[in-house]
């Protein structure tokens, strides 16, 4: 893992190091590594670096972070720059003429994009795998194993230590899944926390946004300054904990997974109070979206309704386009009813978990082998579905979430607890993770 950007930060300002030797290290890494990049913007990174070694040399920086490089997921955009969103359906587009906001937020405290991140195509996948652009790999023990989507290359580029901290997506889990897959945080925030101009949509009733790092605080500092805010903390006391052990009895969570929550749990309540309780609202959601369909899905197929019935349907990967073609099913009425739920049972989760977070795991299961699954379309489909069966409830009740990594399997494999809270919350669920994080680090 990379060093904290608090580290760099200190580094900086000793003069251990400096902005272009940062961004010069960055780019070499991201050169030796497949697949993590769609774009890299060596030029223009190089240039943002010597200007940020000069102005501190003259005792001005834009803030301690100035100087530091960091990765953006290709659904953003950065001027000069086009946003792919992991299609060949978009090679002729031209580049953007502006950052999005959120970029642009980060570039006044001088942070550098060194290049946008690879990804599943249209950001539809929750295991990471691209044919277009390659699929990247963690530095993980044993064969190559799926990185997590859709954000894969932002959390590959944070767990092989290109960068300190990328950005991602998230619409049913595309950060907290690569985050889980790969042993990074990655924090998912509410819908309304970022000014989403300027970032290409998947579903535009679900989708939002988050940073993956190695630690909290690092999630916490580009969260603030994703929004031009000062980064703020919230005091670190004990949270009160629900837990649902019908998710955990769930078949589908496998053994290891299962054991490492409860060894969790077993930890965490010598500190704070942990309730069981059935939560009714999360129930309700998933019988929905079983039943009803998901609504990223539904959405997802109206945005490229075009290139679904046009020439360009030979160019998607025929795994993305399964999944946009079986969301013909879901109907307008459907949809309607969903958005109608998703509100009711958002109002039932607040009086339910009263404050409470909610912990239980990322994903049901370890990040599963590569190889395998590029080779049977029918089992990719079956475990995506499986992988994002946790994060896309949460998703869908718009709860804020840290995915945290709290140990590994026997073989190395990383492990994930996600930490969820009601809408808006997330300055407590940042809280919360980071006083988790502490706890578990005892």
């Amino acid at each position: 893992m990379p060093e904290s950007l608090d580290d760099l930060a200190a580094d900086l300002a000793t003069g251990r190091t400096d902005s272009v030797q940062l961004v010069e290290s960055a780019l070499e890494r991201a050169r030796a590594s497949d697949a993590v990049f769609i774009t890299l913007m060596a030029e223009t990174a190089l240039a943002d670096a010597h200007a940020a070694r000069q102005r501190w040399t003259q005792g001005r920086p834009l803030s301690r972070h100035d100087g530091i490089p960091i990765a953006w997921k290709d659904l953003f955009d950065i001027a000069g720059t086009r946003t792919s969103a992991g299609s060949r359906t978009r090679d002729e587009v031209p580049p953007a003429t502006v950052d999005a906001p959120v970029v642009a937020a980060t570039r006044r405290l001088g942070f550098i994009p060194i290049g946008k991140t690879n990804l599943s195509e249209f950001a539809f996948s929750g295991l990471g795998a691209n044919p277009h652009f390659g699929t990247p790999t963690a530095d993980l023990p044993g064969s190559a194993r799926m990185p997590g989507g859709s954000s894969s290359g932002s959390a590959v580029a944070v767990q092989r230590a290109i960068v300190s901290a990328a950005v991602g997506t998230d619409t049913a889990g595309s950060v907290r899944v690569p985050a889980a897959f790969t042993g990074c945080v990655g924090y998912k925030a509410s819908q309304a926390r970022y000014d989403m101009a300027g970032v290409f949509p998947l579903a535009g009733s679900l989708d939002s946004l988050g940073p993956l790092a190695s630690c909290v605080a690092d999630c916490v500092t580009m969260d603030a300054a994703m929004r031009g805010v000062a980064p703020r903390l919230l005091p670190l006391t004990p949270p009160q904990f629900v837990v649902d052990d019908s998710i955990l009895d769930d078949p589908a969570v496998t053994a290891p997974v299962r054991a490492h929550v409860e060894d969790v749990l077993a930890r965490v309540s010598s500190y704070a109070p942990i309730r069981r309780q059935r939560v009714e609202a999360w129930h309700r959601a998933r019988e929905a979206i079983t039943t009803l369909g998901w609504l990223g899905a539904y959405e997802a197929r109206q945005l490229h309704i075009d290139t679904l019935t046009g020439p360009k349907r030979a160019l998607v990967d025929a795994r993305v386009l399964s999944r946009l073609d079986g969301a013909a099913h879901i109907s307008a009425e459907a949809a309607a009813e969903l958005v109608a739920i998703r509100a009711r049972e958002m109002q039932r989760l607040r009086a339910e978990l009263a404050g409470s977070m909610l912990i239980l795991p990322t994903v049901k299961h370890t990040a599963p082998l590569l190889a395998p699954l590029e080779a049977d379309a029918a089992r990719f489909a079956e475990v995506n579905v499986a992988t994002l069966a946790l994060t896309m409830i949460a998703s869908f009740l718009d709860m804020p979430g840290v995915a945290l990594p709290t140990g590994f399997t026997a073989d190395g494999l990383p492990l994930s607890t996600h930490l969820c809270a009601l809408s808006g919350q997330d300055d407590h669920v940042l809280a919360h993770a980071k006083w988790l994080e502490q706890i578990l680090l005892r």
